[in-house]
């Protein structure tokens, strides 16, 4: 079966999403700073989380906030989609904010997961999947209206590291890696 232009620019997309998201997590990993320690408390490590995820929340907050704005200066639309049909740029804008959201609560779920299960030294992970996040939010928002190509990287970059994230802590819970 041959691939329409739009799936082969999905594919470019997500190809180039899936290796920035293994190279980043990789590299924070490895070169992020972290003041955490052998010693740091579940609190510490937590609080790590919460204090990056402030990069996801920024984006739900704008997501939010656009079509708040949205509503307000259109008449069409003040009343919210529940009483309206929504006009075309308020079914955009809300399109974003529930996939922000649907994303946001995985990563920061992941994300506190992480925190829970990972090894001291795989905290930095955490902040790099963040800054991954963040990234992917403004290519997605920036391509939305040009289509699935045009918005498949910044999708990838915020969903592939909430999935790269979880199949680490699952092998490493089925390998016994964490005490």
């Amino acid at each position: 079966m041959a691939l329409t232009d739009k799936q082969r620019g999905v594919r470019r997309g997500i190809i180039i999403g899936a290796v920035l998201t293994i190279a980043g997590l990789a590299a924070g990993i490895a070169f992020l700073p972290t003041s955490l320690t052998i010693d740091s408390s579940m609190g510490d490590r937590l609080a790590y989380a919460l204090k990056a995820d402030i990069l996801v929340i920024f984006w739900l907050l704008h997501s939010i906030g656009r079509v708040a704005g949205h509503r307000f200066f259109t008449p069409e639309d003040i009343d919210g989609s529940g009483l309206t049909t929504g006009t075309d740029r308020a079914k955009v804008l809300q399109s974003v904010l529930q996939n922000t959201l649907e994303q946001a609560v995985l990563a920061i779920t992941l994300h506190l997961i992480w925190a829970v299960i990972m090894p001291i030294a795989w905290m930095p992970g955490i902040l790099a999947a963040a800054i991954l996040f963040f990234a992917g939010r403004i290519f997605f928002i920036r391509g939305y209206v040009g289509g699935a190509p045009a918005r498949a990287l910044g999708f990838s970059l915020t969903f592939y590291p909430s999935i790269l994230m979880l199949l680490i802590i699952v092998a490493t819970l089925v390998l016994g890696l964490v005490k």
